[in-house]
Order: C-alpha cells, then structure tokens, then sequence
C-alpha cells in the first residue's frame, strides 16, 4: 500500500512540477530574440506580410523577432525546418494555405502532416483574388464565359502559375462548380502568365488582385469576377464569384503563423494575442488592404479548424483531379 502511495505522489509531484515549469515559461516569455521564418523569397507577399507582424511583434513582446527566408520546394523546406525545432515559442513561421491545407495532397512524399505536426497560432491575413479574361478573347463577363465554354468544351483556356499553384486549383474550380470543361496552360510563375493572357496566348486567369490591378486599371485585361466576402474598393464595378455562382466555395489565399507542435498553451495564447494586436491596429489594417491583403483576427482554434477545412474542400478536388507532383 504504502509503494502505491508513493507512487501516487509521485506522479501527482511529476504533474505539479510541469505545471510550475511551464507557467514560468509562459511568464518569462520571451527572453531571446525570436525567429520567424518565411516560406518565400524577400520582396513576396508572405514577406512583406512577415516583415510588418515581426516589426509589430517585437514591440509588442518587447523582444527582437528576426525574419529568415527560406524558400524553395514549394515551402516544404521551411515547414520542415520550423516542425524540428524545440516547440518553444522561439520558431515560428508565417505559413500559407497552400503549405497546410494542399501540399499533402499534391505531393507524394511530404514529410510531415501540416494539420497535426504544427501549432496553430492565430489566422494573419487573406489576399484577394480576381478571375481576369483576354481582351482578345471575346469574354467580357461571367456570362460570356459561362456562353462560349459550354458551346466550346475544353476550348477556353486559362494559364496559372504552375501545376497545382492556387491559380492553377482556383480555375479548376471554378470549371468544376460551373459545369464547364477549360483548358490549362501552365506557367512557372503568375508574371508570365498574366502576360500570356494579356497576350492572348490564354482566355483566362485567376490571379491575385495586387498583381492583376495594374493590367485591370490598364485594359490589358477584363476583370470578371472578385474573390472574397466584400468587393475590393478599387474594383468595386466588379462582382463578387459568390454573388456569380453561389456554390462556389471561397477561393482562400490566407496566411497564418504556426510553430512546432505541442507549444505550451500560455506562449501560444500570448503570441496570438501579439498578432491581433497587430491586424486590429487601424492604420496597419489600412496598410494590408492597400495590398489587398485582409486582416483576418482570430484564435489558434479558428486557424486549425479553417485549415482542416480548406483540406477538404481543395483536397478533394486535387484527389478528383488526380493531382501529384514528384
């Protein structure tokens, strides 16, 4: 009885003894600079998004937080350099929904799950997308697509940033929920593909709003349809794809800040609140949507349960598209 009772003890101590330890941490958090690594090459999206939360961050919890860019592999790279780390709290990474949401599904070999491997932080920012047609195309609207791609099957066809890129899924989509068959043209990246549409070598494209605005407000391009709950006030004559075609799920293009699994609760929930700090200060809000890139305050829970979400849905049509890239 008395070797049950000790260890009993023992194992309440053990529990105990965690406890003290870990709201230490939490307290004394941070104590070192920290490292917040970005899936992309400077001069990105993700990076201009990464270098405003670091700067805001290191004020905020008083503490220096150094950006580290690491790109290539379609950010595979960098998720599995942060999901090695020590989960505390001193590497996080700015992640995409491409990163946790798609890559397993388009990739044979990831070495890692992004929705189990990862701890969700809190939700960052969500950029705009637009669904754009050559002038040379003879599309002028939703309508006239909707028209020429059911007379013309697989004939209309729309360029991406590569195979499997969110440009690339978004389109698909699209011509799956609307019941018509485009053709894809894949380029290495949204620059020459833009220009092929502008060209005429492509029908369509669905390109982010910051990248696509210049050739809109140029007539290079027709702007057909805006991703998003709100129309964007530069392009407020353009309807939303959800006014369009309401079985259309959102066209995603968030991001969100992750760290190692299993970081203790207290350092997570204080980060969290570091980044809506962040996305609810009014003139960096103002700053984000002059990118087109929309704040998007929440809880860790919010991020996982919107990430475990977006799996599904693009998931699904990877795996009925019979997607996989070596």
């Amino acid at each position: 009885m008395q070797n049950v009772f000790r260890r009993l003890f023992a194992s309440v101590l053990c529990v105990w003894s965690a406890t003290v330890v870990n709201l230490a941490n939490s307290q004394e958090y941070p104590s070192r600079p920290i490292k917040l690594v970005i899936p992309q090459a400077p001069g990105s999206g993700a990076d201009l998004v990464g270098r405003m939360l670091a700067e805001h961050m290191s004020k905020s919890l008083k503490q220096s937080v150094v950006v580290d860019n690491k790109p290539g592999a379609n950010g595979i790279i960098a998720s599995q350099l942060v999901q090695r780390e020590q989960p505390d709290g001193y590497t996080l990474m700015l992640t995409s929904v491409s990163l946790v949401s798609f890559n397993q599904f388009l990739y044979k070999n990831v070495p890692f799950d992004p929705l189990k491997d990862f701890t969700f932080i809190s939700p960052v920012a969500d950029a705009g997308f637009v669904l754009v047609a050559s002038v040379n195309s003879g599309i002028k609207s939703w309508s006239d697509l909707i028209k020429k791609a059911k007379a013309e099957p697989d004939v209309v066809k729309f360029a991406s940033a590569g195979v499997g890129n969110s440009t690339h899924l978004y389109s698909e989509m699209i011509g799956l929920r609307s019941d018509i068959k485009i053709r894809h043209i894949p380029y290495k990246s949204s620059g020459p593909a833009l220009m092929a549409v502008v060209a005429g070598e492509a029908d369509l494209m669905t390109v982010t709003t910051a990248t696509g605005l210049s050739q809109i407000k140029g007539g290079k391009v027709i702007a057909l349809a805006q991703s998003g709950e709100s129309r964007s006030a530069q392009l407020a004559e353009v309807p939303l794809l959800k006014e369009l075609a309401p079985n259309m799920p959102a066209l995603p293009g968030w991001y969100a800040l992750i760290g190692p699994a299993k970081m203790d609760a207290a350092v997570t929930k204080k980060i969290s609140a570091a980044v809506n700090q962040f996305l609810t200060d009014p003139p960096i809000a103002q700053k984000l949507n002059d990118q087109f890139l929309f704040p998007i305050p929440g809880t860790p829970a919010d991020i996982q349960k919107r990430a475990e979400s977006e799996a599904r849905v693009w998931g699904g049509l990877i795996g009925d598209l019979k997607l996989q890239i070596d």
